[in-house]
């Protein structure tokens, strides 16, 4: 299978490249710093803060499935998820691609967009504590970031492609287990942590998986 990866020296996009490359796949990575892309991987140089259209299509054209780690480099910092999906989502219709899996968040499911201005007040998947403490300190500090990937979800909604948007919740840097849980268009019942390796597994799984076409999936151990 062909699978393009953005962000691919992310801590999910490595992942994703480096479970690809086991798995047999032909990867194409693309970074802002193709020296930091394993030998063996195709490397195209892009940056999708500021678009080079010919390039993105270069990347995407031809692949099987496209697989985006995208996301800011810190807390300051939003923006990049929405608009550069957006931008890939336009080199993938330009070159006939349709296969996309991208990175968003579980608090995403409660957090406003502009196609989506009244989301739940809270999701059922939270427990008590979640819901009073912990959620509205996180949403605090990363409110624009959360925004960000709503209207990156906006986005997907209305592009025409065979999208699946995985909200895992806190990420740890652990060893894949293999074992984790998932759920079409909610989070996970007490599902706090979820290891790169573990999405990034999901991710590669679910990309000839139909029934997660169009949606929104949660995923947490």
């Amino acid at each position: 299978m062909r699978i393009t990866v953005f962000a691919a020296t992310g801590g999910i996009g490595r992942c994703v490249v480096d479970q690809a490359v086991a798995a047999g796949h032909e990867v194409t990575a693309v970074v802002r710093d193709p020296s930091k892309v394993a030998s063996g991987v195709r490397a195209v140089r892009a940056d999708l803060s500021d678009v080079d259209t010919v390039q993105l299509e270069k990347a995407v054209d031809g692949a099987d499935a496209v697989l985006s780690g995208l996301g800011p480099r810190n807390a300051r910092v939003a923006g990049i998820a929405s608009a550069g999906t957006r931008a890939i989502a336009e080199a993938m219709k330009a070159t006939g691609t349709r296969r996309l899996l991208v990175v968003s968040a579980a608090p995403v499911s409660t957090t406003p967009s502009p196609d989506r201005p009244n989301p739940p007040r809270h999701d059922p998947a939270e427990g008590i504590i979640m819901r009073t403490v912990l959620t509205p300190i996180v949403r605090k500090v990363l409110e624009a970031h959360y925004r960000d990937l709503a209207i990156m979800e906006d986005m997907l909604r209305a592009s025409g492609l065979d999208w699946t948007s995985v909200r895992p919740p806190r990420l740890t840097d652990k060893p894949m287990t293999g074992r984790y849980r998932t759920a079409i268009e909610q989070n996970i019942h007490r599902g706090a942590l979820i290891p790169r390796a573990d999405v990034a597994h999901f991710m590669l799984a679910a990309i000839t998986d139909p029934r997660t076409y169009g949606h929104a999936i949660g995923i947490a151990t």
